[in-house]
């Protein structure tokens, strides 16, 4: 399953408009639809953290116009990528205890770890992607 979504730009620090914004629970909710009838439900929880914490990334930090959001199961494997199209690495950071935000990424690491899978970026930072034992 690969959706496309189109998205407006935005500049710095400017605050994601409303449509945009949504979009993180229609692919949290297209990912519990996707795992139900591929009859894996039991991962529907970690998968739709991870989910929206991929594409919150993207929506953030791009500063694209589009988001590609893939998830297939093959070869007894999930595997979740979500390329923004534009260049430059996802990474985990320290955060201080009070901050509100950037705590995604280690989040996602934690889960996919916790499943025994790995996730990375490629296509020089564009995509960041984690594959998950079913």
């Amino acid at each position: 399953m690969t959706t496309c979504v189109a998205i407006a730009r935005r500049s710095g620090s400017e605050s994601l408009c409303r449509e945009d914004a949504s979009r993180v629970g229609t692919m949290r909710r297209l990912a519990r639809a996707r795992l139900k009838y591929c009859g894996l439900q039991r991962m529907s929880d970690d998968v739709a953290v991870i989910v929206s914490e991929l594409f919150t990334n993207a929506l953030l930090h791009s500063g694209g116009t589009q988001i590609t959001f893939a998830m297939t199961v093959r070869d007894g494997s999930l595997r979740i990528s979500v390329r923004d199209g534009m260049p430059g690495s996802a990474e985990i950071h320290s955060v201080d205890g009070d901050a509100e935000t950037g705590r995604g990424l280690s989040l996602v690491a934690s889960l996919v770890d916790a499943r025994h899978g790995t996730w990375g970026v490629s296509d020089a930072g564009a995509t960041t992607w984690c594959s998950i034992p079913c």
